[in-house]
Formats: C-alpha cells, structure tokens, sequence
C-alpha cells in the first residue's frame, strides 16, 4: 500500500491491484467543536465515527448498488476500518453534490430572506467546488460546463443518480422514524468518462433529525442500526 492522498477524514491508498484503499478517521467537519456537514474544516473527533461512517457506507453503497446505480465500492474491513474501491477520477479538483430536502444550514444562511428553516424543498441539487480558501463555492450546470469540469449529460447523470441514491436514503432513515434534511454526495468517473458515486454515505455526510430535533452523528448511527 502506498499512501497518495490525506483526507479531513479518510486517506487513501494505492493497491497493487490498481484499485483503491480508504481508511477511515474519527475526524469531522465542524466549527468550534460542533458537527456540521456543511462546513469545509475538521472541527471535532469523534471517537469510534470512522467505524460508524464505514459501516453506514457499506449499508448504502450495497442497496444502491443493488438499484443499478453506479458506486466505486467493492469491499469493506470493519476490523481495520478500510473500504476497497474502483479507480475515479474526480470532477475539476474535486466537487461536491448537496440533495436538499429541508432547509437548513448554509442553505437558509444564505437564502433566509425567501425561506424559513426547516421548510420543505423539492430534493434541490446544488454543486460547489472543494475549495476551503474560498468557502467551497457554489457553481451551476452552465458553469461546469464552461470551466470544462464536467459535460451538461455527465451534470444531469449527476443529477438524476443524487436524486435517486437520495430516496433511498431518505426511505431508509424513515422507517426508522427519522427524517432526512440533507445530504452530501461527491462523484467521479471511470476511464471511459461514466459517472460514478465514489467516497462515503455516512452520518457525517447528512443532516437528520427525530421529531424536529437535530441528530448528531454517532447517535444517528445507534438509532440507525438498532435491532
């Protein structure tokens, strides 16, 4: 294994297979200790939520799989917290993709004027650039497309697969009684340009919430997989 990249909260290997090594940290992005999907910095660890996160992941990336969409995912160690995955090559320097079915978070931060918190939205995709410098920027379909990032077919694949990688996690956490606000997804592609979900789904990639209230990481993950 050789390692060719440092994470906030995963790093990643090389394999002599020519796929992939992902080990997982107790990291999460936050802000003055607080949890917060949305934020582009480590903020807190959290002890174990590496574990948690891979074990979430391999729940979701398994159903989906199943749906017949495409993941880079081919197999997990819960013992060493790792998952094996498929080579991708990610958008531009990497993007990311936000399914928004409540509003919450940046979202009201910066359109609160027109939206109250908690409000329903129609599974609305947004895109933004990693970039911690400039606060990950958001960046629309015509924009992409401009900065030759991604083509207009490979944005509304994109699209099209979040909506629907999203209802089913959405479907998951409700049978559970829990309510999904947001999720975060990031994308790649192969060699032959098909697009793929590639890094984690994981608690500390989403916002859910139990009657009306916010729940953290590692307690969604209990309520989650409680028998």
């Amino acid at each position: 294994m050789k390692l060719i990249y440092t994470g906030k909260t995963k790093n990643v290997y090389s394999l002599e297979n020519g796929n992939y090594l992902l080990k997982f940290k107790d990291d999460c992005t936050g802000k003055d200790g607080v949890f917060d999907p949305g934020e582009n910095s480590i903020g807190l660890t959290i002890d174990g939520v590496g574990a948690v996160n891979l074990r979430m992941s391999v729940y979701f990336f398994e159903k989906i799989n199943k749906a017949g969409i495409r993941t880079h995912f081919v197999s997990a160690d819960m013992k060493n917290v790792t998952m094996e995955v498929l080579p991708a090559k990610v958008f531009g320097n990497g993007l990311e993709v936000i399914c928004r079915l409540k509003a919450v978070g940046s979202f009201t931060r910066r359109y609160g004027e027109y939206v109250k918190e908690g409000s329903d939205l129609p599974a609305y995709v947004e895109t933004t650039f990693k970039n911690d410098a400039k606060g990950d920027p958001l960046v629309t379909k015509d924009g992409l497309s401009a900065l030759h990032v991604m083509t207009g077919r490979q944005y509304d694949e994109i699209k099209r697969m979040t909506k629907k990688i999203t209802a089913i996690v959405a479907d998951e956490m409700k049978k559970r009684g829990l309510d999904l606000y947001d999720i975060k997804f990031e994308f790649g592609y192969d060699a032959d340009g098909k697009v793929m979900l590639i890094d984690e789904i994981a608690s500390g990639n989403m916002r859910v919430y139990k009657d009306g209230k916010y729940i953290d990481p590692m307690t969604l993950s209990e309520l989650f997989f409680r028998k």
